[in-house]
């Protein structure tokens, strides 16, 4: 069993950055590849990105490619998602989730195997 907790949302205007943060409880944090998802009012929940359990690599949706990057502390079993250059699209809520280690990128949110409960990120023009 793995719970995850997502920190670091807030209001911030059009052109900043900010850094979101998931932890994870457990100690098989490093078996797990980690994603991102967003969801914004009225839409569909959205893929932004994946890093592989070791961090060495990462993938991202074309929309936030450029702007958004993933890392990981395996030591602290902590996820951070960088955001830069923000729009107001992309006000929403983030959540991470973890998926076994199986095919690469997983971007379908479906098979992740645990969820956080989310963070809110709104971006004022």
């Amino acid at each position: 069993q793995v719970q995850l907790v997502e920190s670091g949302g807030g209001l911030v205007q059009a052109g900043d950055s900010l850094r979101l943060s998931c932890t994870a409880s457990g100690r098989t944090f490093s078996i797990y590849d980690m994603g991102w998802f967003r969801q914004a009012p009225g839409k569909e929940r959205e893929f932004v990105g994946v890093i592989r359990w070791s961090g060495g690599s990462a993938y991202y949706a074309d929309s936030v490619k450029g702007r958004f990057t993933i890392s990981r502390d395996n030591t602290k079993n902590t996820v951070y998602l960088q955001m830069s250059s923000l729009k107001p699209e992309d006000t929403a809520v983030y959540y991470c989730a973890a998926h076994r280690i199986g095919a690469w990128p997983e971007m379908r949110g479906g098979l992740y195997d645990y969820w956080g409960h989310g963070t809110q990120v709104t971006v004022s023009s």
